[in-house]
């Protein structure tokens, strides 16, 4: 693992934002967005330590994360709130425009930044999400389909996130982040328990608690559509296509890829909505070649 600098930024009044940089401090920038309920520290260390041998890297922990500001109980914000996140860490860091790498939820706000502030954008990749637009899908075979007739999330998926979460200890919540990865890994690739359960326990030791955030899931999420705006986006962006994606499975990415002009559409194959090992280094090649360090 390469060495980093920790910095904390303030995003707003009270909240406090964790932010790690890595790589050198003159390369182009490059802001890792994670998704829902997610540290920064949920991108995994070969995936970051690759991309920094070109960039100068940047995770962070969204607010109710990791070692950001927990303050939703008290003072509850909007999901868009976290889109401006984005631009409060590139502000405290003194970055003008960056490259966005975002999963999930963080493809939504990069999406948010995209339309609302294109100029603080150099490129994005995005994976594991879906268009914040209702134009319809248009199929290869030319016939359209209506954003609410796509694909929606598999069953298995439904069914774990609807159930409660017990405080039943450390080990257990382990247990429990464990299967929940193995859902979201979409079955196609060899599943590693170990690795995650790792994953999951350094986590648990950057933020200092073990009980899963809930802030998030619980957020406002009114006022997020951007059909216009995307439908005029002329930033750079990649769609990570993952065939074994459980949350958002084909053709969501190729309906994203029509609605933000997308420039490059790459198929990482094996990929759910999980970051196994077998897909860190497809991963970091492909966001490196859209980027322009690489090929």
């Amino acid at each position: 693992m390469q060495r980093s600098t920790q910095q904390y930024v303030e995003a707003a009044p009270g909240i406090r934002l964790w932010t790690e940089q890595r790589g050198p401090a003159d390369a182009p920038p490059l802001l890792l967005v994670m998704g829902a309920q997610a540290s920064g520290l949920g991108w995994p260390e070969p995936f970051v330590d690759a991309l920094a041998e070109h960039h100068r890297v940047i995770r962070y922990d969204h607010r109710d994360t990791g070692r950001s500001t927990w303050a939703f109980d008290t003072d509850p914000y909007p999901v868009a709130a976290l889109a401006e996140d984005i631009v409060a860490v590139l502000d405290g860091l003194g970055i003008a425009r960056a490259h966005l790498v975002g999963l999930s939820l963080g493809g939504m706000l990069s999406q948010l930044v995209l339309a609302d502030h294109p100029d603080r954008v150099s490129s994005a990749t995005l994976m594991g999400t879906c268009a914040l637009s209702t134009r319809p899908y248009t199929a290869p075979d030319g016939t359209e389909v209506p954003v609410e007739e796509l694909p929606g999330i598999a069953p298995e998926v439904l069914e774990m996130w609807a159930r409660p979460v017990a405080d039943h200890g450390e080990e257990a919540e382990l247990d429990r982040c464990v299967e929940h990865w193995r859902v979201l890994g979409g079955g196609r690739l060899p599943f590693d328990a170990a690795w995650f359960r790792d994953l999951e326990r350094r986590i648990i030791a950057h933020t200092g608690r073990y009980a899963p955030p809930t802030a998030h899931g619980r957020a406002d999420d009114a006022g997020l559509l951007r059909t216009e705006e995307l439908a005029a986006n002329r930033v750079p962006v990649q769609v990570i296509v993952a065939p074994a994606e459980p949350v958002f499975p084909p053709p969501h990415p190729q309906h994203l890829a029509q609605c933000l002009n997308a420039v490059r559409v790459t198929e990482i194959p094996g990929l759910g909505h999980a970051l196994p090992p077998a897909v860190h280094g497809p991963l970091a090649a492909a966001v490196l070649a859209h980027t322009g360090a690489t090929g």
